[in-house]
């Protein structure tokens, strides 16, 4: 077995069962790590595997992830489920393949290369024939996976990638089943109810007021206090709609946050313990003349939520001491491992089953809603509980977006080439997800009477994609480039995961400073970033962004007066897919957002509308978070828990989208889901200053942030 070219979750799970079996009727069962949050994975996957298997797609069954049965492929996140898990399951079907290609001709008594697969039919000779259920047996899934049975493609694309998603239409006519509408047999209904701050004190005289009027309430089957948690049991929901009023106006608990003001956000960050990590510290190898000019500027984004329309919901059932667990989790291993650390279960007590739910890409509240859930269950006398978060809890209780403040440095020489680049990032850590620490990381078990300590939240290893510094190394040939990380190391309020982590400001920060430079010596935006890229990759998306956009059109003949185009480029991670935009808008009272053109590059794409989803979508949530977003935050907490105080992008600020895919079927698939999200944000920012010759640097764009930019008569960046 060739390790040098095996998955780590395959050098983990290397065994073909672990993968892949046969279903009673005579289907290909396949199991993933990777949960669907509505991005469509579970196709996918499924589409690989029927490549490579050479059937029909409706022959394939993807099992929905549990750790019952699932291989423990961490987190579905980072836009590497294709990555990781699709190469996994490529070689995994690969190997089934060829094992059954070997068993028929063994069964057959014909030579092996004599044998042919026929729409998911072998055939060996004149009368011998079998289908895949009828050749495997223990033994094969038994068996280790042998990369070298997966083959070149020699240039092909994907075969079925254009198979539509089976699950949309459903999901269009509001027939699709999420963990929102599941009903078990003797279910009953829960609530927690909790502060908006991590801590806090009670009142006891309210307290015991508030819970004699809750136990009195009709159809409560229960009411439970500990620490600084109220739950209630009830027999319908809108008992617990009556539990959450009282709750409301009793007003039991008193608290505060140190949280920074607004206006002071960036010298908070700056001012409080940080952890400092020298990301990259790169110099010539001989000595060049110093920068003869240098652009300096710092750019911020407040705190963000994820959000979601649909809430946090999850179902738990207790069985003696045992404890099963229904979830729209995107770690299953992760909850289950600290579900079993906060209840004191071994691990193997508790049972995680994926169930769809509301998409979130990042740490939202779903793994909160799960430990609450279970919490409750232990005292419905075995009953099953659903519990879902109303709209306020979920906007005012799931982790934020990290605040960040960015500073950029930049040298170019006489001849106006970049000389040298440094880059710093404040910001606390993006991860505080469970699973990773030696306590739970989940909100109800830092609050009960014992509770566990609350973890600060980390930033991964640069290595595997880093967190606040992600993207903050630049991806253009700079002969010295310097990028110091500042981890703030104070969370008054919890922040974790956020789509794109710190992608989304790093890359605003780099591409609206290229754009400066670019312009402040007359060039092209783009052609100067050609010049400076020496990835053929990389080149090959801005210039088919520019193709598609009509880029070297110097402005289109029916533009109205406030058009702007700006342009921005970034390979994810530095090591995932290429995404290149260019975006349109128009200046009026606010910005008007009329058209994104994407350009990207995944390597080999194995359902191309499924990557044009992925795309639209992560680039329309940034261009909310970059025109729209940003959480009111006081001393009591989260105060933005609505959607009039937190607004997002409405569908009618929705901006036409046009996306070209470069497919190279012989390179590894990358992920389409977060690479989208700084260039937009950046060409939405160089597409301001190309409208009205000014660079805002702190998002949201508002207007009233655009306002005090054009009355400040602020230079537009610091020369030296």
């Amino acid at each position: 077995m060739n390790a040098a070219v095996i998955p780590e979750n395959l050098r983990i799970h290397p065994r073909l069962g672990q993968w892949l079996d046969v279903a009673p009727d005579g289907r290909i069962r396949a199991y993933s790590g990777k949960v669907d949050l509505g991005q469509g994975i579970s196709h996918a996957l499924r589409l690989i595997v029927a490549e490579e298997l050479q059937v029909d797609t409706r022959q394939i069954e993807m099992v929905p992830a549990t750790t019952a049965r699932s291989p423990d492929e961490a987190v579905t996140s980072g836009s590497l489920s294709i990555q990781h898990s699709g190469a996994a399951l490529r070689y995994a079907a690969a190997h089934l393949r060829e094992a059954c290609r070997s068993r028929c001709a063994e069964e057959a008594g014909v030579r092996r290369d004599s044998v042919q697969l026929r729409s998911g039919t072998w055939v060996a000779g004149v009368k011998f024939q079998a289908r895949y259920a009828e050749l495997i047996d223990p033994a094969m899934l038994a068996s280790h996976i042998d990369p070298q049975h997966l083959q070149a493609r020699g240039g092909q694309p994907s075969a079925l990638g254009e198979e539509p998603r089976p699950d949309i239409a459903a999901k269009v006519f509001a027939e699709f089943e999420y963990i929102n509408d599941m009903v078990l047999p003797d279910m009953c209904f829960g609530q927690v109810f909790r502060p908006k701050t991590l801590q806090a004190d009670v009142d006891p005289a309210a307290l015991q007021v508030l819970l004699n009027e809750l136990s009195a309430l009709q159809g409560v089957i229960k009411v439970v206090y500990d620490g600084i948690l109220i739950g209630v049991l009830a027999e319908a929901e809108n008992a617990l709609a009556k539990a959450a009023r009282k709750v409301q106006a009793a007003g039991i608990w008193s608290g505060e946050a140190d949280v920074p003001s607004p206006s002071r956000l960036a010298a908070w960050l700056k001012s409080q313990p940080l952890d400092t990590t020298v990301i990259l510290d790169q110099q010539p190898p001989t000595p060049v003349a110093g920068a003869v000019q240098v652009f300096r500027a710092e750019f911020e984004r407040s705190y963000l939520l994820h959000a979601s329309i649909g809430m946090s919901c999850a179902i738990a059932q207790w069985s003696d001491a045992t404890l099963k667990v229904w979830s729209h989790s995107q770690g299953i291993y992760n909850l289950r491992r600290d579900l079993a650390l906060a209840f004191g279960l071994p691990a193997n007590a508790v049972t995680v089953c994926h169930a769809d739910g509301a998409g979130c890409y990042g740490h939202n509240g779903a793994d909160d809603v799960a430990f609450d859930a279970a919490w409750l269950a232990k005292h419905a006398s075995g009953r099953p509980v659903r519990l879902q978060w109303t709209r306020q809890q979920e906007m005012a209780n799931s982790p934020m977006g990290a605040a960040m403040t960015v500073l950029v440095e930049a040298g170019i020489d006489e001849a106006g080439n970049l000389r040298s680049w440094k880059q710093e990032v404040w910001s606390q850590g993006h991860g505080n997800r469970p699973g990773r620490g030696k306590t739970p990381a989940l909100l109800g078990a830092w609050q009960t009477a014992k509770p566990f300590p609350v973890i600060m939240a980390v930033n991964q290893p640069p290595a595997t994609g880093g967190g606040s510094d992600r993207n903050a190394v630049p991806p253009y040939a700079i002969p010295e480039v310097q990028v110091l990380n500042h981890r703030v190391l104070a969370m008054p309020l919890r922040v974790s995961a956020l789509r794109s982590l710190g992608a989304h400001v790093n890359v605003l920060a780099a591409e609206s400073v290229i754009d400066e430079i670019a312009r402040s010596l007359g060039r092209d935006p783009l052609e100067y970033r050609l010049e400076h890229l020496a990835d053929p990759r990389a080149k090959a998306v801005l210039r088919k962004v520019a193709q598609i956009s009509g880029w070297d059109v110097t402005k289109p003949d029916d533009a109205e007066e406030g058009f702007g185009r700006g342009i921005a480029f970034a390979r994810y991670k530095n090591t995932g897919a290429y995404c290149a935009v260019v975006a349109e808008l128009v200046m009026e009272e606010e910005v008007k957002l009329g058209k994104l053109y994407i350009a990207a590059d995944l390597g080999l794409v194995v359902h191309p509308d499924g990557a044009r989803n992925q795309l639209e979508g992560g680039a329309i949530q940034a261009a909310s978070w970059t025109l729209r977003e940003s959480a009111e935050i006081g001393r009591d907490g989260i105060r933005s828990d609505d959607w009039e105080s937190y607004p997002i992008f409405n569908f009618s600020d929705v901006p036409q989208v046009e996306i070209a895919l470069i497919d190279r079927p012989d390179s590894p698939s990358l992920g389409a889901g977060e690479c989208s999200a700084g260039p937009t944000a950046a060409a939405i920012a160089n597409a301001i200053h190309d409208a009205l010759g000014v660079r805002i640097r702190a998002m949201p764009f508002t207007a009233d942030n655009l306002m005090k930019i054009v009355q400040s008569d602020q230079p537009e960046s610091d020369l030296s």
